[in-house]
């Protein structure tokens, strides 16, 4: 369903990165690639570092939840050993798990490659001038994305538009709260300070859309290429930013 045009009464906006801000391709083909090929060097030679030990421990305690689910049902975890992290790192690469303590260990991997200059943040061309004039109509932004806090923000401080970042009020991670559970909008509605109702919600996945919606929010689908296919909904579809504007 095509709508032009900003939705009446919206008051901020919240910001999805994969496929909405930024080609999937990138996410995939260059950040996901980039990290796998210098996980055991991390692990191995960086774990003495606070924040690597860090988002290490925090592995740690995912597989040994694992081990124990698996163990309390009865059954044998088909898990690699957690070694010293990269094992259990490339299982849960291998199975796109949106894995906090994953997710931590590649944003630091790719924070040494933003200021090595060895990566630049994708975004569409219709996002740099999108979030100009959303800010210009005093519209405060945030972004929520399974993506680490630190992962985003570096994302748009080294985009290939330049430097992003200061567009943007907060960023929300999955520490916030899972992206398919209304209560996560709801805590992110808080740190608008904004009711729900004020609030549009911008992601190119109906499940993350529709917990957005049933806590309240606006929504709009973005079908950007290269986009997965969506069941049918009835959240509005954008293919660029610039029908919001």
């Amino acid at each position: 369903m095509a709508a032009p045009g900003l939705p009446p009464d919206v008051r901020g906006i919240l910001l999805d990165v994969e496929g909405t801000t930024t080609a999937i391709s990138f996410v995939y083909d260059v950040l996901f690639p980039y990290a796998a090929s210098r996980l055991d060097a991390t692990c191995a030679g960086r774990a003495a570092e606070p924040a690597v030990a860090a988002a290490l421990d925090r592995l740690r305690e995912e597989h040994a939840a694992e081990v124990a689910a698996a163990a309390g049902g009865g059954r044998a975890a088909s898990l690699p050993p957690f070694g010293n992290g990269t094992p259990y790192a490339r299982y849960l690469m291998a199975r796109d798990r949106k894995s906090t303590g994953l997710k931590a260990l590649q944003g630091l991997i790719w924070e040494e490659g933003y200021r090595r200059g060895e990566l630049r943040g994708h975004v569409f061309d219709d996002v740099p001038p999108a979030l100009a004039a959303w800010r210009a109509a005093g519209l405060p932004l945030r972004v929520f994305s399974s993506g680490s806090v630190r992962a985003q923000r570096l994302l748009f401080r080294y985009s290939d538009h330049g430097d992003l970042s200061a567009c943007f009020a907060g960023f929300h991670d999955t520490e916030t709260g899972p992206k398919l559970e209304p209560r996560s909008y709801l805590a992110i509605a808080e740190a608008f300070r904004l009711p729900p109702g004020a609030l549009l919600f911008l992601s190119d996945t109906v499940a993350e859309l529709d917990a957005a919606a049933a806590a309240g929010y606006r929504t709009g689908r973005l079908d950007r290429p290269g986009n997965l296919p969506q069941p049918a909904s009835a959240h509005p579809t954008y293919t660029t930013f610039a029908q919001l504007r």
